[in-house]
This record gives structure tokens, C-alpha cells and sequence, in this order.
């Protein structure tokens, strides 16, 4: 595995003490630069996995890496406070990171996250009122990135991707949820070198370049025919549906909670939740002798 890898410890020593040499300076310049969290239509579980982040984790991003300004679940202040909060940022440099997709049914009435002076803020307005503004957008997890879950059929609130509404390049991490690493590891690209270099689908290609299936630890069994007949063999699982050959991404190398598991570790395929399309692309998530 990656962290056990000749030289791994020592690349991520120095990845560490360039992000610390750049945020020092900032701290010393004061031009740290501004994030705002925007949750909209999900279910939060971006933020909820960003909390297990670990080297860096969240209180460190928050506090040391940036000027934490909004989050929809961690922000004190509510109401039309918190609104004042989130939309201060405008016209200042900060960087855009996005949860949950955009709901345009209605001009957005089906998603509001706010009010001021008794009127509605709906997530549309909000994503494109700070993703104009915005220095850098970047959506986090599947329903941000093109729609997820949250886009899937029949799809009553007419969910799409950031990119949908917005007439900018927006930087996607898909994931359902989203790793810590992949949004930490974008942000702290960004805070040293500017935009990461990225696919056809903007996508960090630091993570999202090569398929699970190439560095999945069960490949043996797959170039010699050994297939998983039920869940809980612990062989390949291509014949059970496992996406992991059309799903770029590394969490046979990353894994997840501080490098400990990941699914096929588990027993269980990949489903495929951080390629374009999911779920209803990679639907059904478990199939049986479909090769046979």
C-alpha cells in the first residue's frame, strides 16, 4: 500500500513542510486566503467525512491553512447574521468549495438555506452570487460534481452539477462522499501552486487518473480468472458488478479513516461513486454471472 511504500513518509514530510512554509508566510503577510463551505441539496456527508481528515484534518484547515468563513453545519451564528457572514466574502480573494447539488426547480425554491429580512435565500442564488465572486470553485462530493444522488431519477427538484450554472471552470472531486484527502490535497495545491493540473472532466488529476482496478490488491485474481462467485470471497469481484475498471480514482493506495479500509478491503465491489454518472450509471451496484 502507499503508506508503505519506500520514500512515502518522506514525500509527505516534505509535501508538509512546503504547505507550512507557504501558510506561515501567509500568517506572516496576512494574506491568508479566505474558504466558504456551501452546503446545498445533499446530505451532508462531505462535511461529515472532511471531519475524519487526517494530516492535514479539518481543525487544522480551518485554523492554520486558511480563513475559515462559512459552513451551512458549523457556522455559530444563524439567520441573518449568517447570511451577512457567508456573502462578506464578496469582493475579496476566497476560494469556493461546494456540497450537495443545485436544485433549479422553481428558481430554486426547493432548496433555501437562509433568510434575510424574511426573504429566501435559495442555493442557486447563493452558488451563483459566490461562484462568480469566487477565486476558485471547487465542488465536493458526487451531487455536487454532476448531480449525484441528489440528481438522480426521477429527480423531482431538477438537480444538477456546480458546472450547470455556473460560466466558469469549476474543479470536481466526485465521491459519495468525497475523501478528505482529495478536497484537503486540492485545497493545499491551490494555496501553494494555484489550479492542479486536471482531466477532461476538471478533475485533480493528482487523484482521479488512474482506475481502481489497476492498483486494486485483488488484480491477480482478475488476470487469472479467479472470480468471487458471492460477497465475502475474497477474490475479484468483477462478476458481482465492481466498477472499480471505469472508476479513476486511489483508494486502493489512500483508502479511508486514516488509511485503514476501504470497500473491496471489506468484502464488498466498488460501486463506482466517484465517476460521473452516479448512482444511476453505475446501478445495479451487484449483479450475479453476468460474464458467465
Amino acid at each position: 500500500m502507499q503508506q508503505n511504500c519506500p520514500g512515502y513518509s518522506d514525500r509527505r514530510k516534505y509535501i508538509s513542510e512546503l504547505v507550512n512554509a507557504a501558510i506561515n508566510q501567509a500568517e506572516t503577510t496576512g494574506k491568508k486566503k479566505k474558504l466558504v463551505w456551501l452546503e446545498l441539496n445533499g446530505c451532508s456527508g462531505n462535511i461529515i467525512s472532511l471531519l475524519d481528515g487526517f494530516e492535514p484534518n479539518l481543525e487544522y484547515m480551518m485554523t492554520a491553512m486558511t480563513d475559515f468563513i462559512y459552513c451551512n453545519s458549523l457556522v455559530a451564528k444563524e439567520g441573518s447574521a449568517a447570511m451577512e457572514q457567508l456573502f462578506s466574502v464578496i469582493g475579496s480573494d476566497f476560494i469556493l468549495a461546494v456540497e450537495g447539488a443545485v436544485s433549479k426547480r422553481e428558481n430554486g425554491l426547493y432548496n433555501i438555506i437562509g433568510r434575510v429580512n424574511g426573504t429566501a435565500v435559495t442555493g442557486l442564488s447563493a452558488v451563483t452570487r459566490l461562484g462568480e465572486a469566487a477565486e476558485y470553485v471547487i465542488a465536493v462530493g458526487a451531487c455536487a460534481s454532476h448531480g449525484g444522488v441528489s440528481g438522480a431519477k426521477p429527480n423531482p427538484s431538477e438537480c444538477v452539477g456546480v458546472q450547470k450554472v455556473l460560466k466558469r471552470r469549476v474543479i470536481n472531486c466526485p465521491g459519495c462522499p468525497c475523501n478528505p484527502d482529495w478536497f484537503l490535497g486540492t485545497l493545499a495545491y491551490i494555496l501553494l501552486y494555484g489550479e492542479p493540473p486536471l482531466d477532461s472532466r476538471n478533475r485533480p488529476q493528482m487523484f482521479y487518473s488512474i482506475t481502481i482496478h489497476d492498483r486494486c490488491p485483488r488484480r491477480s485474481y482478475f488476470d487469472n480468472n479467479i472470480f468471487a462467485e458471492k460477497l465475502g470471497d475474497q477474490t475479484c469481484m468483477f462478476k458481482l458488478g465492481c466498477r472499480g475498471p471505469i472508476t479513476p480514482i486511489d483508494c486502493p493506495v489512500r483508502m479511508w479513516n486514516n488509511h485503514v479500509n476501504w470497500p473491496v478491503k471489506c468484502d464488498t465491489p466498488c460501486i463506482g461513486c466517484a465517476q460521473f454518472g452516479f448512482p444511476d450509471a453505475m446501478e445495479p451496484f451487484i449483479t450475479y454471472n453476468t460474464t458467465r
